[in-house]
Order: structure tokens, then C-alpha cells, then sequence
């Protein structure tokens, strides 16, 4: 859905960046070199960002809202 707040496995604050991280790789930016200029040295949070997918445009008209 949308990048979690912190990494599930350190606890680390990872979504502050996530913009920035697309903006870099929309900018034709490798994808390591994006996460190494963003500070995530962590194998774990880096995982975070390149196995993210993001769904929420997809899911969203689906959702109604509660009465």
C-alpha cells in the first residue's frame, strides 16, 4: 500500500525519504546509488525500499467510506 514508517526489522525511520528516494530514481539515478545518497547503509531498510510496491492508487477507488 503505501511505504511503512519504520523498518520491520531495525525500527529505523524510513518513509521521510521516500519521496526523495523516487524523485532520485525518476531523476535515472541507479537504485544503490539513490539508498547510499538517502544514508540507508542497513541491509534491512534498504530492503524496505526496493521491495516496496506502490499500490494505494489501485486500491484507493475501491475503498467506501464507514457510515
Amino acid at each position: 500500500m503505501i511505504i511503512p514508517v519504520r523498518c520491520f526489522s531495525c525500527g529505523s525511520l524510513i518513509a521521510h525519504k521516500w519521496e526523495e528516494f523516487n524523485e532520485k530514481k525518476e531523476a535515472g539515478t541507479d537504485v544503490m546509488t539513490a539508498l547510499d545518497e538517502l544514508g540507508f547503509d542497513r541491509y534491512c531498510c534498504r530492503r524496505m525500499f526496493v521491495s516496496h510496491i506502490d499500490l494505494i492508487t489501485e486500491v484507493a477507488p475501491f475503498s467506501a467510506p464507514r457510515e
